[in-house]
């Protein structure tokens, strides 16, 4: 009689498309179709196809700033059929601004591979004067019109909340944090003047910039993306230290046998070097990155550790 663990190793050594004949994986996405997230695990289950199964499903479970999501990958079965694509913030971040999230993203998930990274931008849309080109142009008008002095996130507790709060600390201002669901609202807004600045994935900003609708006036990366150059970083802008870039990776659920978890990283480590998978990232801002499982979740260990304080300054923290 087979036991259970010969079961399950014997089942880990077959091949994700022959365990694919029944029910399609489904790849989990937190956030509203059509954003980046989304476009992401699309880019993904198109290359997967033929390679994790003939099928790849794309499920959106939108809601609570992608910790929907999340908790539905911990209730799923750990057998490389649910998998969650997913910004690293809600496993950075939230953890620090969160009293009562329901996974813990230590044990609850295991880190697969990263898939991209993204700088964010800061960017000021109609309702401020042409004439503020950089940071400090938009500190001094945003002190001198306090009741006009905001900006947008797509989510309260995700990395542009707290970068936009960091940047408030160290202009010495008071912005009013208007949290959006998703980057897509908040970017109407912020075109069409009903706020006056946000802060965004660099992607969310660049189909907008040729039009001068919106103004990017810094990014948040150590160097200048290669998709918007002439934009300095905080740091040349005289605000050392604010800094953040979020990567968006593979996820399975906790006791996912390790053969499976390799050959979910090989096909996301094959997915990043194909052309017209690096072409769609490109198009959301995003650049490749490959990592390891063992190496990914050491960069999210890190990265959890650095949000930390960031948080535990800002004042920010919520029980929903």
């Amino acid at each position: 009689m087979i036991d259970r663990r010969h079961l399950l190793a014997a089942f880990a050594a077959l091949p994700l498309a022959a365990r694919a004949q029944g029910q399609p994986p489904r790849i989990l996405v937190g956030f509203p179709a059509g954003g980046s997230v989304d476009t992401t695990a699309r880019r993904f289950a198109e290359f997967s196809r033929g390679k994790l199964a003939e099928t790849v499903i794309v499920e959106q479970k939108v809601g609570a700033g992608g910790r929907i999501a999340i908790a539905g990958l911990k209730d799923a079965a750990p057998d490389g059929q649910t998998l969650l694509i997913s910004p690293s913030s809600m496993f950075t971040i939230y953890p620090h601004a969160y009293r009562k999230l329901a996974y813990n993203p230590a044990t609850d998930a295991i880190p697969v591979a990263p898939l991209a990274l993204s700088t964010c931008g800061f960017g000021v849309g109609p309702m401020v004067p042409a004439s503020v080109k950089t940071l400090t142009q938009f500190a001094d008008w945003a002190k001198a019109n306090p009741d006009k002095a905001a900006y947008a996130s797509p989510a309260a507790g995700a990395m542009p909340h707290f970068l936009g709060n960091q940047f408030e600390h160290a202009a010495g201002l008071k912005l009013t944090h208007a949290p959006y669901r998703g980057a897509a609202p908040g970017m109407q807004d912020l075109m069409g003047g009903q706020i006056a600045s946000g802060c965004f994935s660099i992607g969310d900003f660049l189909p907008h910039l040729p039009s001068g609708r919106v103004r990017l006036l810094g990014v948040t990366d150590k160097a200048r993306s290669r998709f918007a150059p002439d934009v300095p970083t905080f740091e040349e802008q005289g605000f050392k230290g604010i800094v953040g870039v979020e990567s968006y990776g593979l996820f399975v659920p906790a006791k996912t046998p390790q053969a499976v978890v390799d050959k979910l990283a090989d096909i996301a480590r094959a997915a990043v070097r194909e052309p017209s998978v690096v072409e769609a990232l490109a198009k959301l801002g995003f650049e490749p990155l490959s990592l390891a499982p063992a190496d990914y979740a050491k960069r999210l260990v890190a990265e959890r550790e650095y949000w930390g304080p960031v948080v535990k300054a800002s004042g920010f923290s919520s029980d929903d």
